[in-house]
């Protein structure tokens, strides 16, 4: 039963090829793409009213040299929101529910607002290693704590996104194995079951938003205080 639970999780092949380059790929043919008219249709005008309120949301706290960022962390939002909420489709695969490429997300971003910050601040950023006003006999093992719970950060990233995604898909196939096993013994029970499923299943559409514009929106706070 145990293994059954997971076999959710691992990569689909066929004909020894894994089908998740297919799910990483297939989320920006979904996307429509702008036209030269003058008017656009309701779907390029909501998609593009979208994309504008939630960079203007993502850059308030970031200054002007972190604007740089914008197509970056606004086209990752999108991503992956669609690849979350492609994955509660029935036979559908979540690749972000593998921690590698959740890993893969989280480490270069992370390490390339670090860089950023050793470059063009390099007092600043080592500057929050160690708090102001430390006594002298604490200085090293600050030093130390914060550069664990630095290196953290991305691991954090990538674990919270893997874990929140998991948890859900693993909830919902309880819950529908629960309510297939109910139906003949307790009609009432399966149904019961079933209205909560249907809540948890739009609970998990809301998580899998949600959990996106966390993870970009904490990348954006670590570019802040680099840049």
């Amino acid at each position: 039963m145990t293994l059954s639970l997971f076999d959710q999780f691992a990569i689909p092949t066929y004909l020894g090829i894994p089908l998740i380059i297919i799910a990483l790929t297939f989320p920006w043919i979904l996307y429509p793409t702008p036209t030269s008219r003058w008017l656009n249709n309701r779907l390029l005008t909501l998609q593009g009213w979208f994309i504008n309120r939630f960079t203007q949301q993502l850059l308030l706290p970031l200054n002007v040299g972190g604007h740089k960022w914008a197509l970056i962390l606004t086209s990752l939002m999108l991503y992956l929101i669609t690849l979350n909420l492609l994955g509660l489709l029935p036979y559908t695969f979540t690749p972000t529910t593998q921690l590698s490429l959740s890993l893969g997300f989280a480490v270069p971003l992370w390490l390339a607002t670090v860089i950023i910050g050793m470059r063009n601040q390099p007092t600043a950023a080592l500057g929050h290693l160690l708090p102001e006003g430390t006594p002298a006999p604490l200085i090293p093992v600050l030093i130390i704590i914060e550069t664990i719970s630095l290196m953290i950060r991305p691991l954090a990233l990538g674990v919270r996104l893997t874990a929140n995604l998991t948890a859900g898909h693993l909830l919902i196939q309880l819950l529908s194995t629960a309510t297939f096993v109910l139906l003949q013994l307790m009609p009432t029970v399966a149904t019961l079951t079933t209205v909560v499923m249907l809540l948890l299943t739009l609970l998990e559409v809301a998580v899998a938003m949600i959990q996106a514009y966390v993870f970009v929106l904490l990348l954006s706070l670590y570019l802040q205080e680099n840049v």
